[in-house]
Parts: C-alpha cells; structure tokens; sequence
C-alpha cells in the first residue's frame, strides 16, 4: 500500500511540476532548441543589417565549415560544456571591493530607521551603522532666526546695553544721532558694566569730535574716568593731555607728561627733557621734586664720567680694590649719597661728588647721612672715620660722643661688619 502510494505522488510530481524526468530524447530537444535560437538570430540579424549590394562573405572556421551552421553551433556548445565540467566546484572569490550604487543598494532612508532592508532582511540600525561599506551623512541645521537678528535688529539703547551684558553682538553704527549715542553712554554707566562702557566710549571716541565727546565727558564724571583709564592703558598720551588740558586739570597733564622720561634710555637726553618739565604748571610741592631730579641726573652725570676715566686709567686706588658694580645713573638719591661716602669721602664740599656737598644740595636730614656714611665706612673697614662719626663739639670747644641713631642700631651695623673688639668696646662706653 504504501508502495503504491509514493509511486502515485511520484507521478503527480512529474506531472504537477515544471521539472520534467530524464529521457533519452534530451538530446533532441536541445538540437531543437538550438535550432530555435539560430533562427531567432538571423531573424534579428536581418533587421540590423543593412542592405547591400555586394555579395556577402561567408565566414568558416579553422576546420572549413561554416560558422554559425548547425553542425558549428552543436561543436561550440559540447566545447563550452567540457570546459565547464573542467571548473572547479567551488565559486572563484572576488578580492576587489564591491561599489555600491545607488539602484542596487539594499539601503534607503526610510529602510534604515525602520530597520529594514530592500530585499525585505530586518535590519537593526546598529547593524547598519556600523556597516563599513555605507557612510551616512547628517544633514547640517539651520540656526535659529532669533540668532541672526542680534546685530540687525531695531533695537532700542536700553535694550543694545543689555544684550552687550550678555555677550551678544550688537550693532551700534545704527545709533547716528548726538541724542542716541548719548543715551547709549547713560544706559551703560547706569548699568556698571565696565566693559560695556568702555565700548561705547571707543564708539564715541570714533564717531565723535574731540571737542564734541571732551564737553559731553565733563558732566558723567564716571565714564570720565573710565576714558581716561582706556587712553591711559592704550598709551594714547596726545589725546590724554588734550582731554586733560581741556578740562582745566593742568596739574594732572603735567605729571602726565613728566612721566614720559621713563621712555628716555639715553641720560643726556633724558636730562634736557627734565629741564623742560620744570616749565610745566606743577604745584609748589611738586615743582621742588621735579627740579632735584633734573639737578640729581645731572650730577649723576658728572660723576659717572670722571669716575669712568679714573677707573680706566687706574690712577685712584680705591678703584683697584674695590671695582664698582654698576652705574651710578638713574639711581636714588640715598644709593647716590652712600656712593659718595664709598669712594669720595675725603673730597671738598666744593666738589659735585662730595657727601657734604650732596647733603647740603638735597638737604638730606642728620640722622640719613649718619646711618648712610656709617654703613659705607664700615664696610671700608675705615674705623677712624666711624669714630669721628660719633665726635661732635659743643659751641664750648669741648668734643663728645653722640649719635642720632639708637645704641641696638649702632651695634647692629658694626657688627655685620666685623668691627674691632677694642673700638667697638670703647665707642659703646662712650655712647652710654
């Protein structure tokens, strides 16, 4: 029974299916077949071809008959079926890199955030971004409107001040009348933001006549001194001294323009420029301090060359033993004074370079020089000159001990300097 039954679905398979069993008339129907397609051939062979008056050619091949006959036809297809039987079972591995175009891609954009493919393949979206083969592309987002009407919109003063407090850029050429810039400087100062105010005043200073922002500046006292501070840091100094003179503040432009000597290296030229300065509408006070400088940085110069020459030419002594370390130029008045005392103490009160005569030009007080020479001639270890240091006479004649400093002071300075056991014994005796 069961015999019987697979012999029936047998038949109904053959039957029902379009695969057909084996015969042994396969053969024919393969000839019959390429019969077939010959025909189809010169039928559209015939339609391509052009009509031509010359004969045609008939092509054979190497063993005389003519190509495209059926007997090549039959030979060319048993070739290409023995060469087939000859290739291995296995495909041939492509080792180029398959391009992907666009109709043949399995991929769309739909697909790929679904999850699936076109060949209907579910596909998750990590799979499909982390194929090698596809890149994605984002596509770049348009900014907001809001953000490009910061600098264009119509705003008003108050509301430019604060969107500068934020940071925001803003445009400030549209403010053209005297009335819209002044009340863009107010809202800034009644906002305290420095940073604000001083970019409105740099719009104002390039927007404005001198005259017309020098006169505005005069009544807002804050914004004022917040230009002043901005000319003072870009080093503007013409502009500053024609504020300065233009608001009457003819101390504050002369002490501006004596503060220029710290731009002069050159020592000469610094010194005329201070002899100029002395001309400057200072107060009595400062007047005093302007020409010690002028008259200290021309001594200094008479000193600096005539010891200069004196140490080249190695005639004083005092320079052999102890060479100098640096120029006397530029340098203060105390570091001059004890200079002085170092090199020049013996000299004439006539001479530009001696102590006393220094002393009495700046009018140095008694106890400065007393501690300044004292420190100089104990370095010398000159223990005489320390001792009339401290020798003073009375309007009797008689000579006693006496010193303007405190006895702890004194002793501190002979010391550090490694005074004599006996000396230092008998001037602390004296003292007390």
């Amino acid at each position: 029974m069961k015999m019987m039954k697979s012999k029936a679905d047998e038949e109904d398979y053959w039957n029902s299916s379009k695969f057909r069993a084996f015969t042994f008339d396969d053969e024919d129907d393969e000839f019959s077949r390429l019969k077939e397609s010959r025909q189809a051939v010169n039928s559209i062979r015939r339609l391509v071809e052009e009509d031509d008056d010359e004969d045609e050619v008939e092509k054979v091949s190497w063993s005389g008959e003519p190509v495209g006959s059926i007997s090549w036809s039959v030979r060319e297809t048993a070739a290409s079926n023995q060469r087939t039987d000859r290739e291995p079972a296995f495909p041939r591995i492509i080792t180029e890199t398959p391009t992907i175009s666009k109709s043949n891609s399995g991929y769309s954009l739909s697909s790929l955030f679904k999850g699936k493919t076109k060949g209907g393949n579910f596909q998750t979206l990590t799979d499909s971004l982390s194929d090698s083969s596809v890149r994605l592309y984002a596509p770049e987002l348009r900014k907001p409107k809001s953000d490009y009407k910061d600098h264009v919109g119509d705003w008003s003063p108050e509301e430019t001040v604060h969107r500068m407090q934020q940071g925001k850029v803003v445009c400030l050429e549209k403010f053209r009348s005297l009335q819209d810039k002044l009340l863009l400087l107010d809202y800034a100062v009644s906002a305290h933001d420095g940073n604000v105010i001083t970019a409105v005043l740099i719009y104002l200073k390039r927007t404005l006549s001198k005259e017309v922002l020098f006169r505005e500046l005069e009544s807002r006292q804050t914004a004022l001194r917040h230009f002043i501070h901005y000319l003072t840091e870009t080093r503007d100094q013409r502009l500053l001294l024609d504020l300065l003179r233009a608001l009457g503040r003819t101390e504050d432009m002369a002490l501006l323009q004596y503060r220029e000597h710290l731009s002069i290296a050159d020592e000469n030229r610094r010194r005329d420029f201070l002899k100029s300065c002395l001309s400057l509408p200072f107060s009595p006070e400062d007047s005093f301090h302007i020409l010690d400088h002028f008259t200290l940085l021309e001594r200094q110069i008479i000193i600096e060359t005539t010891d200069r020459q004196a140490e080249l030419s190695g005639k004083l002594e005092i320079f052999q033993k102890f060479p100098r370390r640096a120029s006397i130029l530029h340098m203060p008045l105390v570091t001059t004074l004890y200079y002085c005392c170092f090199y020049h103490y013996s000299e004439l009160e006539g001479t530009y370079s001696s102590p006393l005569n220094i002393r009495q030009t700046f009018k140095i007080s008694e106890k400065q020089y007393f501690v300044t020479a004292l420190a100089a001639r104990a370095k010398l270890k000159a223990w005489l000159d320390v001792d009339a240091l401290f020798t003073s006479r009375n309007w009797l004649g008689f000579t006693r001990k006496k010193s303007p400093l405190s006895f702890q002071r004194v002793v501190d300075i002979l010391q550090k300097n490694s005074a004599p056991t006996q000396n230092h014994a008998e001037c602390n005796t004296q003292l007390l």
